[in-house]
């Protein structure tokens, strides 16, 4: 399918079909964005919990993946026609394992069967691993214009024990190349790693300072369950070791003047990620290739849905029609807690309309638990915007309970 052979008034007749007469337009839809997961990584780390798998033959299959990608975007058309599309992540796995001509090939595909915003943020994440100059060059020229690269640390010992395929001298490299070819990109770094000192992490963020980055992303690391970490668990620095870090790390973003607008985030002014943001502050998300969700919002309903997850499996789903596994409602008595669970990660918090206008409930059916989480510290608010305090930052987890509780109740 592309643009020529679409009708405008079949678009219009399917958009109704979801838009209640009196009740949504388009224009009061949450913003939508895209997302797209690339499932392959040339080794499975072994903190990872996400849906990536190692590659072992000589090259993955990467023109079947693209056909599938499109055969799977086009079959998702429906429910998002007449909405413009304002950011595109491009995730994994290493997204940056494809070659340049097959995310020009992408994003072709992206831009041919989707109303792209012209200002849209194109995100890709890349594995220093994987970085060749040419290459990262010719991605840029494709319409990549953020760049989100895995550093993770810029100690070789703390590289090692993470599994990844990079040393320290790869990522001092690799954050070179990405500033030369891209005014915008996140450096991810982990902490409380293996054996780790408070000074081994001050000299991890000192380094990452050292390349003026827009944005940072510092996130503790954790043990997820199926992973090799949780079957081996390595020796880490203990409660108190892994919260001096913590505090230290947020000092010391502050004194260099970036914002701590997310939990894990931290930007120089202007340089959020929008992607992610949208994520945060409830909007909508498409999400094709292996393993990817979405939420979308219709008139009465807000659907998930999620791929298949093995890329084989993807691919041929995807030809036949049917990629997406798991599709379902999400209920009244659900939507509360999805909610908080993203916008109580922000910062800034949230405007009180958004939770009505986004959520299709009324401030009531929250008040049991946001007088509990005033009781305790753990939020702000007036008529106009509920916060967590620094408390509630803190103990987000405790404070993203009490709405489920209320659910529950």
């Amino acid at each position: 399918m592309t643009n020529a052979s679409r009708d405008d008034g079949a678009h219009a007749d399917v958009v109704q079909a979801f838009l209640a007469p009196g009740k949504l337009s388009l224009s009061s839809l949450p913003p939508l964005a895209l997302y797209v997961h690339f499932p392959w990584c040339v080794r499975k780390c072994p903190y990872c919990d996400f849906n990536s798998h190692e590659w072992k033959g000589e090259r993955f299959p990467e023109d079947a993946y693209l056909d599938a990608l499109r055969a799977d975007l086009e079959q998702a058309l429906p429910l998002v026609w007449g909405r413009q599309v304002h950011t595109v992540f491009i995730g994994g796995g290493t997204p940056s394992l494809l070659s340049a001509h097959g995310l020009d090939r992408l994003l072709s595909d992206v831009r041919t069967l989707l109303p792209l915003d012209a200002d849209a943020e194109i995100t890709m994440e890349a594995n220093p691993g994987t970085f060749e100059a040419d290459k990262f060059a010719q991605f840029r020229a494709s319409g990549v214009n953020r760049l989100s690269v895995g550093i993770q640390s810029f100690n070789a010992g703390h590289l090692k024990a993470l599994g990844r395929i990079h040393d320290d001298a790869d990522a001092e490299r690799a954050v070179e190349i990405a500033a030369r070819h891209f005014d915008n990109f996140n450096l991810d770094l982990m902490f409380a790693l293996p054996q780790q000192t408070l000074e081994e992490c001050r000299a991890d963020l000192e380094m990452a300072l050292s390349f003026a980055p827009p944005h940072l992303s510092l996130y503790h690391l954790t043990l997820e369950p199926n992973t090799l970490f949780a079957k081996y668990p390595p020796v880490v620095p203990d409660d108190d070791t892994s919260a001096d870090m913590q505090e230290w790390l947020h000092e010391r973003m502050a004194s260099a003047g970036y914002e701590r607008y997310e939990v894990s985030a931290y930007a120089k002014p202007h340089r959020q990620c929008k992607h992610n943001l949208n994520y945060w502050r409830f909007g909508d998300y498409l999400g094709i290739g292996a393993g990817a969700h979405s939420k979308l919002s219709f008139a009465h309903r807000i659907i998930r849905q999620a791929r298949h997850k093995h890329p084989a499996t993807f691919i041929e789903q995807a030809r036949t029609g049917s990629p997406v596994q798991e599709e379902h409602e999400v209920g009244p008595h659900d939507l509360p807690f999805e909610f908080m669970l993203n916008a109580l990660r922000l910062t800034e918090g949230f405007p009180v309309h958004r939770f009505v206008e986004r959520t299709g409930l009324a401030m009531t059916s929250i008040e049991p638990a946001l007088q509990e989480a005033e009781r305790r510290g753990l939020i702000t608010r007036d008529y106009e915007r509920i916060a967590p305090t620094p408390l509630g930052q803190r103990f987000l987890n405790d404070l993203q309970a009490l709405f489920l509780n209320d659910r529950a109740a």
